[in-house]
């Protein structure tokens, strides 16, 4: 390690990544107070009562009740727990766990499959287990305590609460599709809700339900028809369920009310179908396009609507106040139209999605800044504005190399885009320590942040980026309108074109009905604009900076904010704020100048941010500032099956290894003395390992006497 100026002139071509990998040395991952990680200070959390019962406030973001003029942003803490990793921790556990969640600046928290948890080894309907209902009534006071939030689903597992089941983390069941069509079906998910959510919490003195800190109940956690078919497809299977049928054929005679009717409209209409019989069949095949397939997705929009109506009325009826949503991923057309009443939008989503654990499960190892973070544009074009949005669920998967991006761009889109919440999808988002004795943390893996050191990292900047305020909300809006049924096609798989949604890396966009907005500014039905179009409408107007740098053809995009910069060919994102400064980079041909921090140069790619961690303070008058800088991180003992590290052999064991790394640093300030020192994954500074006077200006490598980490103190005097 060295500080000088002198070794940044020769720069010459950028060097390869090290292939060397650096095992971590720390045990336990719990923070002390005071550490430079814990964020009590900058994000503090508040009592939870009436007055801050979170609700859609005046401009339809998160908001207080007492001051619903004022936005939230909340941060989201995904537990997604189950035996293999854990369950529902102890008591003593569950105190400690909150309130290291809060420390590390989380408001809200997920809690995903507590049926299956709660039904897991019963062989009877509705046999909760004693100790998992009880723990989980502890966590959610315990998390209350601590000032998070709580965000519901109303039904993860496809079991239910039905007993005899050993499958309940796996697709197998029907009851999401059921409960539209089977009145014992929809009234065992109501029989959930009461004995769930509605049985009185010990620890708080009140039901689930009625709780102030429940903000948010998803009826049903990717419920959609279409897309419930999809997960349960199988060779050899029929697209379409025949509990289907009937239904479907009612609806058709409502709406055409003859057989001739319907054959004017369906060219292949065979000779054996009858609508007076109920006889129409269900499409043959959910990918080939056709009359059929429309008139099926617009049938799904009226079913799934009815549905919404019907589940809120069993959450209000309960005592329910907070906010209420389904339908969180397929960014569909159809599924847009299904989403229009809802009082707020969820939405799940990833790069490089991964199938599972099992050998052979495949990663494509390609850069989320190479499509242009389409994985967030898909969901920024599925928003309903005027109403709360929130993420719940996304990832870069693991073992993805370039999975350091998503701790820059999603937290900074997010808050381009003014969301309300924002949940990074795992098995916790942390953990209290490495070597617990549970299958899935035992080594790092897909869909588990909490072991992996590129992932926290993600998630310590995002609480910085994105809850803090670090990046701002566009005030450039863009409406896709939308009329109606009038909008399907017959492509199941419809969804907003990728040539308008780039618009959601300038300003915000969202979908709205397209009677309450006028065609300057907005992307119209049908869709024949571009986002170039749509650009100059902007600039010509004045909503958009004349100097804004987007160029399309370039693949440069530039927030209407000028605080985002995307390079789609270089494989690099920019983020410059006051009060933060960040880069993820797949490559550097030259130095990257953030504005107070450059980056001269890199070994390899990742992830570099700069924050000030002075309350109130900017990266220009800070005197204590965080550096993250992340490369890669595997198991092990990992073994591939290729040698581009695409398909795992053997995910590995523990201890963590991250990818050897250095890059070079100035600072656009100087100063009588500064220096530089490493802080452990658990929040432990260490000695400083450079320190200077004057200009500020030196190497930093994660290669280090205390083993390798992702985050160092850099102080100023």
């Amino acid at each position: 390690m060295f500080a000088t100026a002198a070794v940044l002139l020769a720069l010459g071509a950028p060097a390869r990544g090290s292939d060397q990998w650096l095992p971590v040395r720390e045990i336990s991952l719990e923070l002390r107070p005071g550490s430079p990680l814990d964020f009590t200070s900058l994000l503090p959390n508040g009592t939870i009562d009436g007055d801050h019962r979170l609700i859609a406030g005046n401009d339809g973001r998160l908001a207080f009740a007492k001051s619903p003029d004022k936005p939230v942003r909340m941060l989201c803490a995904s537990l997604a727990w189950s035996p293999a990793s854990g369950g529902f921790p102890d008591h003593d556990t569950a105190d400690r766990y909150a309130r290291q969640l809060a420390m590390r600046g989380y408001n809200i928290a997920r809690l995903h499959f507590v049926d299956a948890s709660l039904m897991f080894g019963r062989d009877t309907d509705f046999d909760f287990d004693p100790e998992t209902l009880d723990r989980v009534h502890y966590l959610l006071a315990a998390l209350k305590r601590n000032g998070i939030y709580w965000i519901v689903d109303g039904l993860s597992s496809p079991r239910g609460a039905y007993g005899g089941f050993d499958d309940r983390w796996d697709v197998g069941g029907d009851l999401k599709q059921a409960l539209y069509f089977d009145e014992k079906a929809f009234a065992h998910w109501k029989r959930m809700q009461e004995t769930i959510l509605g049985r009185v919490n010990p620890y708080t003195g009140i039901a689930p339900i009625r709780d102030d800190a429940l903000a948010l109940v998803i009826l049903a956690n990717e419920n959609g028809l279409e897309f419930d078919g999809v997960v349960r497809d199988r060779p050899g299977r029929v697209p379409y369920d025949a509990v289907l049928a009937t239904p479907f054929n009612d609806w058709l005679a409502a709406r055409y009310g003859s057989t001739e009717a319907l054959a004017n409209a369906w060219p292949d209409l065979q000779a054996g179908e009858r609508l007076e019989a109920r006889t129409i069949a269900l499409p043959a095949d959910r990918y080939a396009d056709s009359p059929r397939l429309r008139d099926l997705q617009a049938f799904f929009v009226e079913t799934e609507r009815a549905a919404i109506a019907r589940m809120s009325a069993v959450l209000r009826g309960l005592g329910h106040r907070g906010l209420i949503s389904t339908y969180n991923n397929w960014p569909t057309i159809q599924t847009a139209l299904s989403r229009r009443d809802l009082e707020a939008v969820t939405m799940n989503t990833y790069h490089d999605w991964v199938s599972g654990y099992a050998p052979g499960s495949t990663t494509t190892q390609t850069s989320s800044i190479a499509d242009g973070v389409n994985y967030i544009r898909m969901i920024a074009a599925a928003r309903w504005l005027g109403r709360p949005f929130v993420v719940s669920e996304y990832d870069h998967l693991f073992w993805n190399r370039y999975r350091y991006e998503a701790g820059l761009a999603m937290p900074a889109y997010a808050a381009l885009q003014g969301w309300d919440t924002l949940c990074r999808h795992g098995h916790g988002p942390i953990v209290l320590a490495y070597g617990e004795p549970f299958a899935h943390k035992k080594a790092m893996l897909p869909y588990a942040i909490a072991l992996d050191p590129v992932a926290r990292a993600g998630e310590t900047l995002a609480a910085l980026l994105y809850r803090r305020g670090d990046v701002a909300t566009s005030g450039v809006t863009v409406p896709f309108a939308m009329r109606g049924e009038e909008d399907l096609s017959d492509d199941m798989q419809a969804r907003e074109p990728e040539f308008l949604t780039d618009l959601a890396l300038i300003g915000r966009i969202g979908l709205e009905e397209a009677g309450r907005i006028g065609e300057t500014d907005a992307v119209t039905q049908p869709r024949r604009q571009s986002t170039d179009d749509i650009l100059e409408v902007l600039r010509e107007r004045g909503v958009l900076a004349g100097n804004n740098s987007t160029s399309v053809d370039a693949g440069i995009y530039q927030s209407s904010t000028g605080e985002i910069l995307l390079n789609r060919f270089a494989g690099q994102l920019q983020v410059s704020t006051d009060a933060t400064e960040a880069a993820a980079f797949s490559s550097m041909r030259e130095p990257l100048d953030l504005g107070v921090m450059r980056i001269e140069r890199a070994d390899g790619n990742g992830l570099v941010a700069l924050s000030a961690l002075d309350a109130e303070a900017s990266l220009a008058k800070s005197r204590r500032l965080l550096l993250i800088f992340a490369t890669d991180a595997q198991n092990t003992d990992m073994v591939f099956r290729d040698t581009e590290e695409k398909v795992i052999e053997d995910f590995g064991r523990l201890p963590v290894r991250i990818r050897e790394g250095y890059v070079d640093l100035t600072l656009a300030r100087t100063v009588a003395s500064w220096s530089v020192s490493p802080v452990g994954l658990d929040g432990t500074v260490h000695p400083a390992v450079a320190r200077g006077s004057g200009p500020v200006a030196f190497r930093l490598s994660n290669d280090l006497p205390f083993g390798p980490t992702t985050y160092f103190l850099l102080e100023l005097r």
